[in-house]
């Protein structure tokens, strides 16, 4: 989806990290989309399946290893903040592991 804050172009993709799959297929895809829409701010809304403290998770597990490195080789940040509630809940488990994930080209628009 691309839309236009002023003369700037936004894409905002959603994508779904599959637990089946290595999380390197996840970044492939996500690296092509970073191609694709180079010039963009983009905002990356992902079901990661990955946990970390970093986005305020209360632990960190082998996926996310691979994904923070891939965010800061790419310039992306975090847009995830710390609190009390969680992205992800079912009776058994409480995690963190949505995440909202945007370029530099689109930082000055969402951190005002």
């Amino acid at each position: 989806m691309e839309t236009r804050v002023g003369s700037v172009a936004f894409v905002i993709v959603n994508m779904y990290f599959d637990i089946k799959r290595s999380v390197d297929e996840c970044l492939e895809k996500m690296q092509a989309v970073l191609v694709h829409v180079s010039g963009t701010g983009t905002v990356f809304a992902i079901e990661s399946n990955a946990r970390s403290k970093t986005w305020h998770d209360v632990l960190t597990n082998k996926r996310c290893k691979k994904l923070e490195g891939f965010l800061i080789g790419n310039h992306l940040h975090i847009a995830n903040e710390e609190s009390c509630n969680t992205t992800f809940q079912t009776s058994r488990v409480a995690s963190n592991i949505y995440l909202t994930i945007f370029n530099n080209s689109a930082n000055k628009y969402l951190q005002g």
